[in-house]
């Protein structure tokens, strides 16, 4: 297929559909409709049956997800190291789109800003108080206080950014270096040919959907109860379903007018606009906290979890009846499995034109140093004022974890004004790093639906983004979020198995590019040899031997 072959897309090219593929927009929105329906008429019957499926995975497969993170991990570090890793995803004169700054910025945005700035205390908090790497009477105390900050810090680090990189990097690639559409089918072409095009990559791309509107609903929903919580504390806005809900509409409102201006504006603008606030509210918190104390936790934090991340990365629980792996990182790898699709196809969307190098060096490397930077100075100010301050952290977590945050700051000065100006910055932070990927996941979607069209319709764009705040608002409503975030995780493990057949595509197409047969280990890594390399991939056609 080339890039000017739009034969096997069937786009509807007039009435209501146009320009989407009418399988595809029907079929997303049936799909959505059917599984909110469910859990809303049924929810103990939903919820039985995703928790029962999501049981299963823990007890039965955990292996299969412990070891599959730290596969992805290795095939991404050896391609940084690999003769591939001057390709670019793009012509061979393709340049960047984005600035560093700004495509770090989205991708960090759309990945896991949000949930970061959630977790980013409570999480430690728990291992705090409980972990199976702790033995027994050594709770709260500073050596669980390290083992919690490097699980926290391994959950959100390198195992997940090469899986959302690998992804990424498989859908740039056939989109921008072989033609084929920006959208999960593409990843399958090298295995199964135009047919893609017909229910296999229907079938892929439904289940991209359905990880995307479901992820991003109930995180809206679950964050909103927190925005709720922040303006409770800062102004008296009464905590009720109601508010959350308006809150809701608001962001969603934000969203869809964001989406609707473009990448180059609104998602972008937003991006660097969250991460402006994230360096303003660390550097705050290292200032007012105990700076010594944090400064020197994240030399401590980063040295311990690089030394213990491949042992990590490899543990299965042996009990069989221990249910902290399943509850925290099985639950944490089904969450960034569910969440690749989305990330993947924002993530190729805004890399057009960097090396496979610089691609998986950029997305691996800097959002898990933000990440560890982000739990240290957040999880540390926590684990200084439980050890050796007058504590209370512990108990606002076990009471409210949306307070957890809030309640740190308070616990952390004596000056109301700094407690209102960093409880005021998170409360922003809260809504524009939701309205980041609210925005982000109404572009994916609305490229999927179009078989791979990076610029939708806009009526589609307020369609899925109005969808997403109404999904996230019956769920709230009816009380059936963490089922339907249940459902997302367990959704991962087919979408596994996608995973590993666009994979092999990947591998199967990079092997058939023209490279030069030797490189010095030092051009490989420092680039040196990218114009040579050019020079001699010139002559190959942009769609490869597809």
């Amino acid at each position: 297929m080339t890039n000017n072959d739009n034969s096997q897309l069937k786009l509807r090219r007039g009435g209501v559909l146009v320009g989407t593929h009418p399988v595809m927009s029907l079929g997303a929105g049936i799909l959505v409709f059917a599984f909110v329906l469910f859990t809303v008429a049924v929810p103990e019957l939903a919820n039985t049956v995703y928790t029962g499926i999501k049981d299963f995975i823990a007890a039965d497969l955990a292996w299969y997800y412990i070891g599959f993170m730290s596969f992805v991990l290795f095939l991404v570090v050896w391609l940084v190291f690999s003769r591939y890793g001057d390709i670019r995803l793009g012509q061979d004169s393709d340049r960047p789109e984005f600035s560093n700054f700004s495509w770090f910025s989205m991708l960090f945005g759309a990945g896991i800003g949000i949930g970061i700035l959630f977790w980013s205390i409570a999480e430690p908090i728990y291992h705090f108080q409980s972990n199976p790497l702790v033995p027994e009477g050594q709770q709260l105390t500073a050596e669980a206080a390290q083992v919690a900050m490097r699980i926290s810090i391994f959950h959100w680090g390198l195992h997940g950014w090469a899986l959302f990189g690998l992804a990424g990097l498989t859908l740039g690639y056939f989109a921008y270096r072989k033609g084929l559409p920006l959208s999960i089918r593409s990843s399958l072409y090298p295995i199964f040919g135009d047919r893609i095009y017909g229910p296999i990559g229907h079938m892929a791309d439904l289940l991209a959907v359905f990880g995307t509107v479901f992820g991003i609903a109930t995180s809206l929903g679950l964050g909103a109860q927190q925005m709720n919580a922040g303006l409770n504390y800062l102004i008296g806005v009464e905590v009720s379903t109601g508010n959350q809900i308006l809150l809701i509409a608001i962001i969603s409102v934000i969203a869809t007018v964001s989406v609707m201006t473009g990448l180059h504006k609104g998602i972008r603008v937003l991006s660097e606009l969250n991460m402006r606030l994230t360096m303003l509210i660390l550097g705050l918190f290292v200032v007012v906290g105990p700076t010594a104390y944090l400064l020197g936790a994240l030399v401590t934090n980063l040295g311990d979890y690089l030394v213990h991340a491949v042992e990590l990365g490899f543990w299965v629980d042996p009990d069989p009846a221990g249910q902290w792996q399943g509850w925290w990182t099985l639950f944490y790898w089904g969450w960034w499995i569910a969440w690749a699709p989305f990330c993947g196809i924002f993530i190729a969307r805004i890399s057009k034109g960097r090396t496979i190098r610089e691609f998986v060096l950029g997305v691996l490397v800097a959002p898990t140093l933000l990440a560890a930077i982000w739990i240290t100075v957040f999880g540390n100010t926590a684990m200084f004022l439980e050890l050796f301050g007058d504590g209370g952290v512990v108990a606002a977590v076990n009471k409210d974890t949306t307070m957890a945050l809030f309640s740190t700051i308070e616990l952390m000065t004596d000056s109301e004004l700094m407690i209102t100006l960093m409880a005021s910055i998170c409360t922003v932070m809260l809504v524009t790093y939701f309205v980041t990927s609210a925005d982000s996941a109404t572009l994916v979607i609305c490229t999927l639906i179009s078989m791979g069209n990076s610029n939708p319709l806009p009526r589609y764009r307020v369609f899925w983004g109005g969808a997403i705040g109404a999904v996230a608002a019956v769920l709230l409503l009816a009380g059936g979020l963490q089922a339907l975030q249940t459902a997302s995780v367990v959704a991962a493990l087919p979408f596994s198995f996608i995973l590993i057949m666009a994979i092999y595509g990947l591998f199967k197409s990079l092997r058939e590019e023209s490279l030069p047969e030797k490189a010095s280990r030092f051009s490989r890594l420092t680039g040196k040899g990218s114009r040579a390399s050019a020079r001699e991939s010139s002559a190959v056609p942009a769609t490869g031997n597809l």
